[in-house]
């Protein structure tokens, strides 16, 4: 099993670890409403995807 000989210093860890950030969420325009949402997933403002309306809009079950 491999251990290893030294210990690594803080600078080194720190940098290991500069690349575990989080990024933003993307955001596309819908195309039916144009208001922003997630990709892949039901516009939370027209209730539309994909083209066509999956849910009814405001009916406030767009989690």
């Amino acid at each position: 099993m491999a251990v290893p000989k030294q210990k690594q210093s803080h600078s080194r860890t720190n940098k290991r670890r500069s690349s575990h950030k989080l990024s933003a969420p993307t955001y596309n325009a819908c195309p039916q409403c144009h208001q922003p949402r997630i990709p892949h997933r039901v516009c939370p403002h027209c209730g539309t995807y994909a083209g066509r309306e999956v849910i009814a809009p405001g009916s406030g079950n767009a989690a």
